[in-house]
């Protein structure tokens, strides 16, 4: 593959950027002290829904929509996987940025979901609003009592009853569902516990506030809360919404469950390199300009060398989400199984390495709210664990890997000629 960025790429990327510099970057302190103030983290600043509408007017909105998509949709450029990795990993250095372009996690996902699963009737009433902006949503899969890592766990039941299904259970780090714009979630809930473990699970749309419907808290993770969006504890007790809201209908969970988590991996790796990178910048910056014992601080107890590390590790880190992403695009995600694997074990770990370095170098202040690295630690070691932990994705490497060896340790048999 050509690692060159392709001219769209290029031009997309510089559009971002200079939005960012101009837009999102000046108002990030401000952004950063009301997430710190309840009641008020939990509602949106004027200015967000102010800079969605320009980033709208400048066509840099659902930037994560690919081609066959967006032109179903009439939304966003239709980028593939590879040209909107730089637009990604611009948005990854700023908290605020993947939302005002309409590209933030879980929406992303669940609007793959409609877009590939989803019925004409779905699609309208959800999907629409939600690639408009004008809606958030959430995702309930992750159970509190078991080890959710296994789709196939999931004890939550989602009981066909007539025209109706009625859902029952708990679900946790529900992601976006303090979001005050949060208008539904899609639950996976078990289904049919005779068939195949494959086949017992669904997916149910479900509106916010249907009767039954609770969330009980919201998690904080190392302290934080991720306000406004949030990691919500909720509980269902005979919510009861229409059979329709089933997605593609009932026992098609797992399959969505794994489509949706391709695309969603990549993204968060593209945009934990430019994480790293803003990382890297404040430890540069910090060591360039603050000394001790006469000297900067990176002449000091091998600091060079980390800067040097850190460098190396996010470059590495970028070719192997290129290269993955090319894979995307050209393969399917069929294609691309072990290397999407292969990232999402290695950069959540890269990230953390080059923000746990940059809180170092800036001491007890690296650990506070006046900088954006304890936030930035806090979403790089999360992602360690979301979307799959770390030994999900080597176990899925290694098995590949496997294969592979026996294949090729196998007998070949020539026709005689």
């Amino acid at each position: 593959m050509d690692f060159a960025p392709s001219a769209r790429a290029l031009e997309y990327r510089n559009r971002v950027a200079e939005f960012i510099a101009a837009e999102i970057a000046p108002v990030e302190q401000v952004y950063a002290k009301q997430k710190q103030l309840p009641p008020e983290q939990w509602t949106v600043p004027p200015v967000v829904e102010a800079l969605k509408q320009k980033a709208r007017d400048s066509g840099l909105w659902n930037l994560f929509l690919p081609s066959p998509f967006a032109e179903a949709t009439g939304q966003g450029p239709g980028l593939n996987n590879v040209d909107y990795a730089p637009c990604a990993e611009l948005m990854g250095q700023y908290a605020l940025a993947p939302e005002i372009f309409n590209c933030n996690a879980p929406d992303t996902g669940n609007a793959e979901v409609l877009l590939h699963y989803g019925s004409a009737t779905q699609k309208q009433r959800w999907l629409e609003p939600l690639l408009q902006g004008n809606i958030r949503s959430a995702f309930c899969m992750t159970e509190p009592d078991v080890a959710s890592s296994d789709a196939t766990n999931m004890t939550a039941t989602a009981v066909l009853d007539g025209d109706d299904v009625v859902i029952n259970g708990q679900k946790w780090f529900s992601t976006g569902i303090g979001h005050p714009n949060c208008a539904f979630v899609i639950v996976m809930a078990l289904t049919d516990p005779e068939a195949d473990r494959h086949r017992r699970h669904s997916m149910v749309l479900v509106p916010m506030h249907t009767p039954g419907m609770d969330v009980k808290r919201m998690l904080s993770v190392f302290g934080m809360h991720d306000a406004p969006y949030g990691h919500g504890e909720v509980h269902f007790q005979n919510v009861r919404v229409p059979a329709a809201n089933i997605i593609a209908g009932p026992g098609r969970g797992f399959e969505i469950a794994q489509g949706r988590l391709g695309p969603g991996r990549i993204h968060h790796c593209m945009r934990l390199i430019g994480l790293a990178e803003r990382a890297l910048s404040l430890a540069l910056e910090r060591s360039t300009t603050r000394t001790a014992f006469g000297k900067p601080l990176a002449n000091l107890g091998g600091n060079r060398e980390r800067i040097a590390e850190a460098r190396i590790a996010i470059n590495q880190a970028r070719l192997h989400v290129l290269h993955t992403a090319w894979l995307l695009d050209n393969h399917g995600a069929s294609g691309a199984l072990s290397e999407l694997s292969q990232i999402k074990a290695s950069v959540p770990r890269m990230a953390q390495n080059v923000v746990d370095m940059a809180i170092q170098l800036h001491g007890a202040g690296g650990l506070t709210d006046d900088l954006p690295l304890a936030e930035a630690y806090t979403a790089a070691r999360s992602l360690r664990l979301a979307d799959g932990p770390d030994e999900v994705h080597l176990g899925v490497v290694s098995r590949i890997e496997l294969a592979k060896h026996r294949h090729s340790q196998e007998p070949q048999h020539h026709d005689a000629t």
